[in-house]
């Protein structure tokens, strides 16, 4: 009955608020999920030249090249479509940026070189990026507070949703090529129809609207200075740690050596199942993180999933010597490395004012992609030095241990109210 119970007196139009963020940032998460699924058959068309088929080197360089664009496009999208939001309303910025997403990641199934593949994705993750954050404001402003972090975690646990939609597209459409796959992502667009209908602006948004906006910079004055240091800080570990290491699985399971000489149609099936596995322990760890939180706290719970994924990355890559291994081990992985993410739309918004939310938000968000946008390219660069994937992730692990740091300097919110 106690698990039930903090259903009781939620609104039907607050369940439908979260639906449709929750919606947006599915396909926020199919989309982006496309790319690293694709990226091996992609590379491999996009590279190939009179010279034969490019390397695994050649791919993981140019592949770390555009998953560093792409990180770079979203912490722009964020930052910006996040004070936009705090100026203009989060349902205009939330139509706006999934229309964003959707078109350009359709428009990757038109490339014909590998810096056409990298524009495209640089475009998607603009609004990618914007999404999140008018999404989170707009949840966190409309549920009540004392089930604010529940109805986070929900929203997050779209990413791993948005996993497995790309995952089951691939196995659908494996005999179609990659760039059908592609042509999947504009599907999202609908969504905006969604929004446009039936979501409004939140009373917190239109109160604090009538006051004057403030500048990006009130979020570095006063009180507010340490709370960014530190919310941009762990969003950078987080997303370094995942860039950098878990979104390469599906180049590790395909040189796997006991599948690496598959079919693309079997090796498609492979890295699909994988993917899922991955994102079953995902959805725990989102699930998981709002309830653990409000019982531990928001710190404590954040040290936890950098400790599992400190710990779990290395193991997961390097001691497995077969496609079955891993897949017993990726949905660990996916509880601590993808977990930690539902910690960021509970955390950042409950850290800054109703005129600042989004700006804040948005930027502690990505502002640690601009940094973090290189541990792809890292990744690539490892891999020509280390040899492998395995040993190149099982490196980047090591940021989680500058996320344990950080965390002493973390303000804890458990059982504060919402800042006005």
């Amino acid at each position: 009955m106690k698990d039930r119970s903090w259903r009781r007196g939620i609104t039907r139009y607050q369940w439908l608020v979260l639906f449709i963020a929750w919606l947006g940032w599915v396909f926020d998460a199919m989309d982006a999920t496309i790319y690293a699924i694709v990226l091996h058959p992609a590379l491999h068309d996009l590279l190939h030249s009179g010279g034969g088929p490019p390397t695994t080197e050649q791919i993981g360089w140019y592949g770390g090249i555009i998953f560093s664009i792409f990180l770079i496009g979203w912490a722009i999208g964020g930052i910006t479509f996040g004070i936009l939001a705090d100026r203009f309303g989060r349902t205009k910025v939330l139509i706006a940026t999934i229309i964003i997403y959707a078109v350009f990641t359709g428009a990757a199934a038109l490339a014909e070189t590998w810096w056409h593949l990298a524009l495209s994705r640089f475009l998607t993750a603009l609004g990618i990026g914007g999404e999140w954050a008018a999404g989170a404001a707009i949840v966190a402003e409309t549920w009540p507070e004392d089930k604010r972090a529940k109805a986070a975690g929900i929203l997050q646990s779209a990413w791993a949703v948005g996993f497995f939609l790309a995952a089951i597209f691939n196995l659908t459409l494996k005999d179609y090529g990659w760039r059908m796959l592609f042509l999947i992502g504009i599907l999202p667009a609908f969504v905006a129809l969604l929004v446009r209908w039936w979501v409004k602006e939140p009373e917190r948004w239109s109160r604090a609207h009538e006051q004057k906006p403030a500048p990006l910079s009130a979020i570095f004055e006063g009180n507010l200075r340490r709370a960014t240091l530190v919310g941009s800080a762990l969003a950078f570990v987080a997303v370094f740690g995942l860039w950098g290491a878990t979104n390469w699985a599906p180049t590790l399971v395909r040189e796997l050596p006991d599948i690496k000489g598959a079919d693309a149609a079997t090796l498609a099936k492979y890295v699909s199942y994988a993917i899922m596995a991955l994102n079953a322990g995902a959805i725990f760890g989102y699930l998981g993180f709002g309830p653990l939180a409000d019982r531990f706290g928001r710190r404590p719970v954040f040290a936890f999933m950098c400790l599992g994924s400190f710990v779990m990355l290395p193991i997961t890559y390097l001691v497995p010597t077969s496609y079955s291994g891993v897949l017993m081990l990726l949905p660990i992985l996916g509880f601590f490395n993808n977990g930690i993410f539902s910690g960021f739309p509970i955390y950042l918004p409950e850290l800054y004012p109703t005129i600042l939310r989004a700006t804040g938000a948005g930027f502690c968000f990505n502002a640690g992609r601009v940094l973090a946008s290189a541990s792809p390219f890292l990744t690539g660069w490892l891999v020509t030095t280390l040899g492998t994937f395995g040993r190149a992730a099982s490196t980047v692990a090591l940021i989680y241990l500058l996320g344990l740091a950080v965390l002493f300097f973390a303000p804890e919110t458990k059982g504060q109210r919402l800042p006005d």
